[in-house]
């Protein structure tokens, strides 16, 4: 059972995203010559070997969960699950549940019990996506469980005790919000023991040409369209754009025009493989 909720539930997140290379190398990599990246990587493999709490933080895009998954992957928990929750998308009962899991008859629609993500994950890793939008109520399990490793299911008095290394993300300013009351001092000191800042895609433009090339690389794989070749100046060009969505942004930009040159390549209209 458990490994059939963990298969429904790591589908597509375990599937290779566009450039996922094969032949032994890493899944998630992090992409990048510029020397922010590089003080990244250092960071990811310094904290790799650790089995403790990871805070990483950056803006909408910058690439956090990628960095979570390169984490994953190379510490000594890589070969068991990695789970991940967005806790922005889901309200608090619906958060607490996926979390923690519910018996039978908990709460509404809960017609049999269910295992959580903590207890899913057991033995792996689970990335907290968005910690920072997480209610006062469940900051104080997530308190508990972070010190005790152990928690109760929605509904039940058992205590499970659980061996999961623990990933958060977090987009906003995580110090400023306990000032302002909205996110638990004693919460963030159990987060940000091993804290890593993911630059902007603005602040590492050199980065920009290599993202290209492995995107439009893997994307041309995927759409079974032939290798496309980019001009100069439209590198030029968007090697100085601003990126406010960052490399997610970026990536977009990259599907759009290699699916519309692919389109136009079978098609048969000239010049459909130079990206200008």
């Amino acid at each position: 059972v458990r490994e059939n909720a963990l298969l429904r539930l790591t589908a597509a997140a375990e599937a290779a995203p566009a450039g996922v290379g094969e032949n032994g190398k890493p899944r998630h990599e992090l992409i990048g010559v510029s020397p922010a990246m590089a003080r990244v990587r250092q960071q990811v493999q310094a904290v790799a070997g650790s089995q403790g709490t990871v805070l990483i933080s950056g803006e909408s895009g910058s690439g956090k969960e990628v960095v979570a998954r390169a984490i994953h992957e190379s510490s000594t928990r890589a070969g068991k699950p990695f789970l991940a929750v967005n806790c922005a998308a889901l309200s608090e009962s619906l958060l607490e549940s996926e979390l923690f899991g519910h018996e039978r008859g908990a709460c509404t629609g809960a017609d049999k019990t269910r295992k959580g993500r903590f207890e899913l994950a057991d033995g792996g890793t689970l990335l907290l996506d968005e910690v920072s939008e997480v209610s006062p109520q469940v900051q104080a399990k997530l308190l508990r469980v972070l010190q005790e490793r152990a928690f109760e299911r929605v509904g039940s008095s058992v205590t499970i005790g659980i061996d999961v290394r623990v990933l958060a993300t977090s987009n906003r300013d995580l110090p400023q919000a306990v000032a302002d009351g909205q996110f638990r001092q004693d919460l963030f000191f159990r987060l940000n023991v091993l804290p890593i800042q993911v630059p902007p895609l603005r602040e590492r433009l050199e980065d920009v040409a290599v993202l290209v090339d492995h995107f439009v690389g893997a994307l041309c794989e995927r759409e079974r369209c032939g290798q496309i070749e980019i001009e100069p100046g439209a590198m030029e060009m968007l090697s100085s754009y601003s990126w406010p969505g960052n490399v997610r942004e970026l990536q977009n930009v990259c599907e759009r025009a290699v699916v519309l040159m692919a389109a136009r390549a079978r098609a048969g209209e000239p010049g459909a493989r130079v990206l200008t």
